[in-house]
């Protein structure tokens, strides 16, 4: 099954001679239907006598019809370290004057010393 996807690219500022090389691609229709993002952000647990906090923004999904979207994040750097947080939202939730939000909740990777997690959880953005 072939599914249009539209966007653009936007090139990385290395220079040719790195090794690296990236590009940043941002969708705007996925299957005809634009594509919308959510911002979410929070603090973690408070766990072994700190607690984190963390923003970022969920990946693009189709507008218009159920979905959920992936995230990815980093942790802000308390107590000698930082966490990764990723997963995936909960369905939409809607509002009663349009839009949406999604619920999210996980545990974050294991870092510091000694290798600990957080919880976290929160609402995206509408």
């Amino acid at each position: 099954m072939e599914l249009p996807i539209t966007g653009f690219i936007v090139g990385s500022d290395q220079s040719k001679e790195d090794e690296g090389h990236s590009h940043v691609l941002y969708l705007t229709s996925w299957g005809g239907r634009p594509v919308h993002v959510h911002e979410f952000g929070g603090m973690t647990s408070f766990d072994m006598g700190h607690l984190h906090q963390y923003a970022g923004t969920t990946e693009p999904a189709p507008s218009g019809v159920p979905h959920t979207h992936s995230y990815f994040t980093v942790t802000s750097f308390d107590s000698g370290h930082n966490h990764r947080i990723n997963g995936e939202t909960g369905p939409a939730i809607p509002l009663p004057g349009g839009g949406h939000y999604h619920e999210f909740r996980g545990v974050t990777s294991a870092d510091g010393s000694p290798p600990h997690e957080h919880a976290y959880s929160g609402r995206t953005s509408p």
